[in-house]
């Protein structure tokens, strides 16, 4: 923990202190009054939202020195969520619990540190959740493993977050409710770990690794609840749900189909398997939601996507999101191959803003990254360096999705991008909304003549010089 660190946790102990002894020490059965608060540096609005699965609760504003406090009369024990935007965090209260927290905008997640009441539970998320965050930057390139060495990596990487896990539980010794989500915080991320790596692996490599994994590989399934309602709003279970659907909706007799009829047939069938295992309407409602984004994503035959919408609005009953998806659907209808590439406009390094039809005078490649995902913003750009030797004739644009331009500057003056060509993306919903983005994970090949060759490819697939020749 550096100085500053320790600093402003030494200040907001001695706050949350003064609130802890003015309330009373004993509480009554029914009394379920609890305290939040906290400080925010380098605020990007001037409040802070509380939400429980996905609705506000409350809107806190800042003061004048950018703190927030609230006091709830009744709030009943639970996983909620404090939001600073564009980012979120968990926070778990249990019955009078008085907390208080610290945030950085620039540095969200590795800024965050509760103290008060109840300080302990949420500080071991948060060490969980940067575990796992550490984690996923390493797992691009574990995934190309092969089973045993893979198997080997992320067991170990398991047996070190139960370690941890059960020495900080025999330390706080927090309620069986809390538990729920405290295992939770390593078990989703190593199932997910587990869902993912077949299908990335014959992505990147081409092997299809699935026949020769060990028969227990997946034996885990057994245990999950798969309707559990307090996992409505917890992120790495609805993640695992998705990619768990991805491998059991598979379709194996695979060679009687056209690869988009397989495409359309399998996603179907994902939504049926989700509307027969998941009892729990809002948990349906995501992970449904989540299939329709990445399969309208990823297949962009007009007629197959009208018929998996017609089973897509029979299982969902989100309006909202029902919306959403009418809006992607438009989206990709204007990229579909030869139409001309939509406008958007985007940040340049001089910090003007450059509209992006003026960027294309030759064939280009579109590339997208984050500074979130470290592991993947190095390799795709090695990847785009190895593809621009090869291929002289087409020239190489990254585009930043970061929220916050800083961000983006201070990651340009950390690596060394080449002759790539570096913009940052001004308005997410705009770029959303014409170039249906909604993941790092996506390459754009557009002709000298703004039409699109392929806007929805992926420059590690293994298939995609294919299109460059």
């Amino acid at each position: 923990m550096n100085f500053k660190i320790a600093s402003t946790y030494s200040v907001l102990a001695a706050v949350a202190l003064s609130v802890l002894t003015s309330c009373k020490k004993e509480f009554d059965a029914d009394n379920y009054v609890a305290y939040f608060g906290g400080e925010v540096e380098n605020p990007q609005s001037r409040y802070v939202l509380f939400c429980q699965n996905n609705v506000v609760l409350d809107t806190l504003p800042l003061k004048a020195d950018n703190t927030f406090f609230v006091k709830f009369d009744s709030l009943a024990p639970g996983l909620y969520t404090f939001k600073h935007e564009p980012e979120y965090q968990y926070v778990y209260f249990d019955k009078n619990d008085s907390l208080r927290v610290h945030i950085d905008s620039k540095d969200f997640d590795q800024s965050i540190i509760f103290c008060g009441r109840g300080d302990q539970k949420n500080n071991f998320l948060m060490e969980m959740y940067l575990r796992n965050e550490k984690e996923k930057n390493k797992i691009f390139d574990v995934l190309d493993y092969n089973a045993s060495k893979f198997l080997s990596y992320i067991n170990k990487v398991n047996a070190d977050n139960i370690a941890f896990y059960k020495s900080k539980k025999e330390e706080i010794k927090w309620n069986d409710e809390f538990d729920v989500y405290a295992q939770g915080m390593y078990l989703f991320p190593h199932y997910t770990r587990k869902e993912i790596y077949p299908i990335v692996h014959k992505m990147r490599t081409g092997n299809d690794v699935s026949k020769s994994l060990p028969k227990d590989y997946y034996d885990f399934r057994k245990t999950i609840d798969f309707s559990d309602e307090k996992m409505t709003d917890f992120s790495p279970f609805v993640m695992y749900l998705n990619y768990m659907l991805n491998n059991v909706g598979s379709i194996h007799y695979h060679n009687h189909f056209s690869e988009v009829d397989l495409a359309l047939k399998t996603n179907v069938n994902k939504l049926k398997i989700a509307d027969t295992l998941i009892k729990n309407e809002k948990v349906k409602n995501i992970v449904v939601n989540s299939i329709a984004f990445q399969y309208l994503l990823e297949d962009q035959n007009m007629v197959n996507n009208q018929e998996f919408l017609k089973h897509y609005y029979k299982i969902a009953t989100d309006k909202s999101k029902k919306n959403e998806i009418l809006k992607l659907g438009k989206a990709i209808n204007q990229l579909t191959d030869g139409k001309k590439l939509p406008s958007v406009t985007l940040l340049d390094t001089a910090g003007k803003n450059v509209n992006s039809s003026s960027l294309i005078t030759k064939n280009t490649i579109l590339f997208f990254w984050s500074d979130e995902l470290n592991s993947h913003l190095v390799a795709a750009h090695k990847k785009a360096l190895e593809l621009q030797k090869k291929y002289p004739n087409y020239e190489f644009i990254a585009i930043n999705l970061d929220k916050n331009p800083n961000t983006w500057k201070e990651a340009l003056t950390k690596y060394s991008f080449g002759p790539i060509r570096q913009y940052h993306c001004s308005d997410f919903e705009e770029i959303k909304n014409k170039w249906a983005i909604t993941k790092v994970h996506r390459t754009m090949i557009i002709n000298k003549d703004l039409t699109i060759k392929n806007g929805f490819t992926n420059m590690f697939d293994i298939r995609f010089e294919e299109d460059l020749q």
